[in-house]
């Protein structure tokens, strides 16, 4: 009989792992056959430890206060014309590259860890997966809730949902989730709870949340703020993940390794467009991109993987190419959209000089020699009325689906980096070495990559002319969404209620 009085301990066992139940009838092999098929060995899913060793009706009590506070701030905000209080309105585009690009990728972990979860046998990691994917969908609905005011006075926040699955450039974070989601579920579990979580979402979410406190966005910093106690939980699930799977067996070691330079060259490469949000898209800036990388993964990731050097882990392959790209990649991304302004769904614009000579301050070593004369080109093109905008289509990687511009950091930072693998008698492209050897690891998987620019080429995405792709595939407000900041609606507005101010 239990005591009538439990400690946290007893509760926590009472309310987790004692719900779960042996098998009579039924092979526990059948019930969970995806847990076997990675040739991940699990010896005892009791060793799993769950360090907050939360049940739900405290998770419950938790989110309900953070809800409460959340959205009052939220109807502050609204109330008080918050839009107007941003730095610029340049930095609205922040916004929308977050909410078409991120937020759809918290609704594909909410089903991915309700999925995965079900898939393994132990009881402690589908408890911790159920409250993630619980989490993950509480971040959708408050990132929607967040930015749906500025949906209200500016342009291009209309079917983000419907954009995420069509747009070109947005096929990058869409493919990552979707590769992830298709693996198995310890694949996943590594991909987004360790490598993604635990080594890189610092880099994703303290350069927006501290963006939008430099630049005025209460209401994001809001709910970066509401989410921030979750992605501790989550972290924790990416670290425990980690040393559980390779505690259990020395076979997992080197199944774990390939995962982890797999996943960490893919998340790096979606953090690309972080890179350039930073250094280029906010008025009021935070850091460089390159001083984040060095902080929250030479310093922060470095110490991480001293520590998993004793279970026989070393770095992620090619973490030293992305330190030489640190200097170039957000550039390069920026310049990408810059040519292709006219096909995205946020505005661009050249740098001012005082911003240019910022970026020469951080890049002292690259900035002048490789970019500011691209930058001084294109300022002088403008101002005689020949704005260029690339009319071709860009090759797409096959495992990443960048655009092919990044360059080789180890030979030339000034040659296109360009690489290739044959597989069944067809020919694809892929961007780097790391994307390579990705691709040839499991080619039956990538060779059905749905690329963008291809799709468009043979037609599949309406046509035939690029504004009625825009407009009908896309759902593009052309003329207000895409092209340049520069005398766009979203300008002349902000213009108009700064004049009534």
């Amino acid at each position: 009989m239990a005591a009538k009085k439990l400690n946290l301990k007893d509760k926590y066992r009472l309310l987790t792992r004692d719900l779960d139940w042996e098998f009579s009838y039924q092979d526990r092999k059948d019930a969970f056959p995806f847990e076997e098929f990675e040739g991940i060995k699990i010896t005892d899913w009791s060793k799993w430890e769950d360090p907050f060793r939360l049940t739900m009706d405290a998770y419950w009590k938790y989110q309900s206060e953070k809800e409460k506070k959340l959205y009052a701030i939220f109807d502050a905000f609204s109330q008080n014309n918050g839009q107007l209080n941003v730095s610029d309105p340049r930095y609205v585009n922040a916004i929308k590259l977050f909410l078409t690009a991120v937020t759809p990728l918290e609704y594909q972990a909410y089903q991915g860890y309700a999925h995965a979860g079900r898939q393994f046998g132990g009881i402690g990691a589908r408890i911790a997966s159920q409250m993630q994917s619980i989490d993950e969908l509480r971040h959708v609905q408050t990132q929607i809730h967040a930015m749906s005011h500025y949906n209200k006075h500016f342009d291009g926040f209309q079917d983000w949902s419907h954009m995420h699955d069509r747009v070109w450039y947005l096929s990058v974070p869409k493919s990552f989730f979707e590769d992830a989601r298709s693996a198995g579920p310890f694949e996943f579990l590594l991909a987004i709870s360790f490598s993604f979580e635990y080594v890189l979402t610092n880099l994703l979410f303290v350069p927006f949340m501290s963006g939008a406190a430099h630049n005025g966005d209460m209401a994001t910093v809001t709910f970066g703020f509401s989410a921030q106690s979750d992605e501790a939980r989550h972290m924790t699930l990416g670290l425990e993940i980690i040393k559980f799977l390779l505690e259990q067996h020395e076979d997992n070691l080197p199944i774990v390794q390939k995962w982890i330079d797999k996943w960490f060259w893919r998340g790096t490469r979606l953090l690309s467009i972080v890179g350039m949000m930073m250094d280029y898209m906010l008025p009021n800036k935070v850091m460089s991109w390159k001083e984040a990388w060095e902080m929250y993964f030479e310093e922060a990731g470095g110490a991480l993987f001293k520590d998993l050097a004793r279970y026989g882990i070393r770095m992620p392959k090619y973490s030293e190419v992305i330190e030489k790209e640190k200097e170039h990649v957000s550039h390069q991304a920026w310049w990408i959209f810059y040519n292709y302004g006219h096909a995205a769904g946020f505005h661009t614009w050249i740098p001012s000089d005082e911003e240019l000579d910022w970026l020469s301050e951080k890049y002292p070593d690259t900035f002048d020699k490789y970019y500011r004369p691209r930058w001084e080109l294109a300022k002088k093109m403008e101002a005689e009325g020949k704005r260029f905008y690339s009319s071709g289509l860009p090759q797409l990687c096959q495992v990443c689906q960048v655009p092919m511009t990044f360059t080789e950091m180890d030979k030339d930072p000034g040659q296109i980096s360009y690489r290739e693998a044959i597989h069944e008698g067809e020919r694809y492209h892929m961007c780097s070495d790391g994307c390579h050897d990705i691709f040839c690891d499991e080619p039956e998987k990538y060779a059905q990559a749905w690329l963008p620019v291809n799709q468009i080429l043979q037609g599949n995405c309406g046509g035939p002319d690029l504004e009625q792709i825009l407009s009908d595939y896309y759902r593009m407000n052309v003329g207000a969404d895409n092209m340049d900041f520069k005398g766009s609606p979203d300008e002349q507005r902000w213009n108009q209620w700064k004049g009534m101010a």
